[in-house]
């Protein structure tokens, strides 16, 4: 399988994996940009691509910058689907409280995991099937 990716500004870096086999493909910064404590930013990574049908991609946090920089992924994840061609942006999150976050261009600030989708009909009931759970412990398992 492969992944479609274009380039729609030269300066732009294709997603990489850091190591052979890893399930997330790194996104790259097109622009230098820099987050104040707090603020948010859409961030522009000159790519689009071409999620195969039957999968979507999803745009998580890379970890190292969430542990070092209180960076985050704003709605982690971000959800690109199969028909969307448009610009990858990152919607990035610094939470640090007192450091401002600078981001160069060339700087790998989200991943890209592809995953697979099904696409059930919805069909409305009068009653679900029972389960042990049922209702209870919306948000938690009740402990």
């Amino acid at each position: 399988m492969s992944l479609r990716v274009r380039r729609l500004d030269e300066r732009a870096v294709l997603p990489t994996r850091a190591y052979p086999g890893d399930a997330g493909l790194d996104l790259y910064a097109l622009e230098e940009d820099a987050l104040d404590p707090g603020e948010r930013a859409s961030v522009r990574t000159g790519v689009a691509v071409e999620i195969p049908e039957g999968q979507a991609g999803l745009v998580l946090p890379r970890s190292g910058l969430a542990a070092r920089n209180g960076i985050s992924v704003l709605n982690s994840p971000g959800l690109i689907d199969a028909g969307y061609r448009g610009e990858i942006r990152v919607l990035l999150l610094n939470t640090d409280r007192s450091d401002r976050f600078e981001i160069a261009a060339g700087d790998r600030i989200a991943q890209l995991v592809l995953v697979a989708v099904q696409t059930p009909e919805v069909v409305e009931v009068g009653e679900l099937a029972a389960s042990q759970r049922g209702a209870g412990g919306f948000g938690s398992s009740g402990s």
